[in-house]
């Protein structure tokens, strides 16, 4: 099994105008400012490299009036990666800040849940406030992936490559699937949106999309169980992943994952 994986999180935009009720349900300090961070993340072994998730773009951000800082694509690029040399993708889920920028990956196979795909093309995305999150251009885009070859579809907890394994969470979107990441420091778990935000699975909190609470509820256990400890887990959206662990960039746009946090939970 290797444990040579190194992890990166990648931050492409923020938005800073939110409020606790737009991070949790039921909260009692509903009007407090709380910021979001929007990241992809890059896993680098000494002979492949895999992205998950591909982040929303400026054309989205500007539809959704939720600019971006650099487009996922250039961040890739500064970080030394190109995005056509790419040839395995991760997709979490299809919500609009983790699977746009789909052209942009020429090469690349998509790893996706089934149950993510049946959901975002079936009878759900009649309802408008379950639509909200899904950008129809990028679920068509993946559906030509289908149709091209280039999607492999899992059903539940799979192995992407050695010490790289997917996991089904649900509750946030039906098919939301973690990643877990055999690194140096032991399993790492990208949360991605089964908790944006480390107080969503620390105290129980669930963030207020949810298509099944009691799915994104025993998510929060799930995670625990996945990874070395609590301090294992990366949570999807969180602006503390930035304060805890090191940056290798100057602008802080790019966090390093595998490596002991520099703070304790």
């Amino acid at each position: 099994m290797s444990r040579n994986w190194e992890v990166y999180a990648l931050k492409y935009a923020e938005r800073n105008e939110r409020t606790r009720n737009d991070s949790f349900l039921l909260d009692d300090n509903h009007n407090t400012p709380h910021a979001m961070d929007y990241y992809l993340w890059l896993l680098k072994s000494p002979t492949q490299t895999i992205l998950v998730d591909t982040g929303y773009d400026t054309a989205e951000g500007i539809a959704r009036d939720r600019p971006i800082e650099i487009d996922p694509a250039d961040l890739l690029k500064r970080f030394g990666v190109a995005p056509d040399s790419i040839d395995t993708v991760i997709i979490t889920h299809l919500h609009y800040d983790h699977a746009g920028s789909l052209p942009e990956f020429k090469a690349a196979t998509f790893h996706l849940q089934e149950q993510e795909m049946i959901y975002a093309t079936g009878p759900c995305m009649c309802h408008d406030t379950l639509k909200q999150p899904f950008t129809g251009e990028h679920v068509v885009e993946m559906v030509r992936r289908v149709y091209n070859g280039r999607v492999i579809f899992h059903n539940g907890s799979s192995t992407i490559a050695p010490g790289v394994e997917v996991h089904l969470i649900g509750g946030h979107s039906r098919g939301l699937q973690c990643v877990r990441v055999n690194t140096q420091r032991g399993w790492v778990v990208l949360a991605s949106d089964a908790s944006h935000y480390y107080e969503n699975f620390l105290r129980k909190k669930p963030f207020p999309i949810v298509v099944d609470l009691e799915n994104m509820l025993s998510g929060f256990d799930r995670l625990m169980t996945l990874a070395e400890s609590k301090d294992h887990i990366i949570p999807g959206h969180d602006p503390l992943v930035r304060k805890y662990y090191p940056s290798t960039h100057d602008d802080n746009s790019v966090i390093r994952l595998d490596v002991e946090p520099t703070l304790s939970l």
